[in-house]
């Protein structure tokens, strides 16, 4: 067992539910989705966000995903040796009475698989906090562990899958199997939402799918993804605007394909 960087506590990689990790939302009695099925009947169950985020961090249903996020946080990178590794699904993120949502793709396989928080410990989540707290969105700008206080306002981050996939590339029947958890987020709090960030195109058409799935409205012929496009979705009474982003990953980041500017721009019209 290795210590927490910020609280020094020992955890076993992957951490045990329960243990007491920074954030964890699951305890021992937990139930956890083993298969497809079981993670639609417990994300339609789930009375509240809380519940849902609890479940989704126990799930087990995808094995070549389970497989590849537990061996990365018992091998791990020689930077992070001395760290434990959460190594479970990485739940949702944020305010529980959002204005926001923010859809990203998977957590990083030593970022939010070694944190427990989505967008945490990497260069993506770097550019993706420091905007948000220059939105004023978030009361910090840097995001480095689970319990380093950061907090955010009005904004939730939901990943369309939640385990860490190899080569970032989740299959197709990965992410049906994880998306009844999106379609619960979108269900919990559609009341207040206002819009959608999608980052990315695998975020673009989840959100697209969700929203197909819950009976909302969407334009037809399907909108293109961009970054800057824009969709207007109609759930019951309300319309919610989904806005596109290029992803904060540094493929994106290091080549210019997506500056500070740019990502401000889509932030300021959320």
């Amino acid at each position: 067992m290795d210590a927490h960087p910020l609280t020094r506590l020992p955890f076993s990689s992957p951490v045990t539910p329960g243990t007491g990790w920074p954030g964890d939302p699951a305890t021992t009695a937990t139930p956890a989705a083993a298969n497809s099925e079981a993670v639609h009947a417990l994300a339609t169950s789930s009375p509240d966000l809380p519940t849902l985020d609890a479940r989704v961090s126990v799930c087990r249903a995808c094995p070549r995903l389970v497989a590849w996020r537990e061996q990365v946080a018992t091998e791990r990178r020689a930077s992070f040796a001395d760290q434990p590794y959460w190594g479970r699904a990485a739940p949702s993120f944020g305010d529980e009475h959002p204005r926001v949502l923010i859809v990203g793709l998977a957590p990083a396989a030593h970022g939010a698989n070694r944190t427990g928080r989505v967008f945490t410990g990497d260069r993506s989540g770097d550019w993706l906090f420091a905007a948000l707290y220059r939105a004023g969105y978030a009361n910090q700008p840097t995001s480095t562990h689970a319990g380093d206080g950061l907090a955010l306002t009005g904004v939730r981050i939901v990943p369309a899958v939640h385990c860490a996939p190899p080569d970032n590339k989740p299959t197709p029947a990965e992410r049906s199997a994880c998306a009844p958890w999106l379609d619960r987020e979108l269900e919990l709090t559609v009341g207040g939402l206002r819009s959608i960030m999608a980052l990315g195109s695998i975020a673009w058409d989840a959100t697209l799918a969700a929203a197909r799935r819950l009976g909302w409205t969407v334009p037809r012929p399907k909108p293109r993804f961009g970054h800057g496009a824009e969709a207007d979705l109609g759930a019951d009474s309300a319309t919610i605007r989904l806005i596109g982003s290029y992803h904060v990953s540094q493929q994106n980041t290091f080549t210019g394909k997506l500056t500070e500017a740019m990502l401000d721009d889509v932030m300021a019209r959320l």
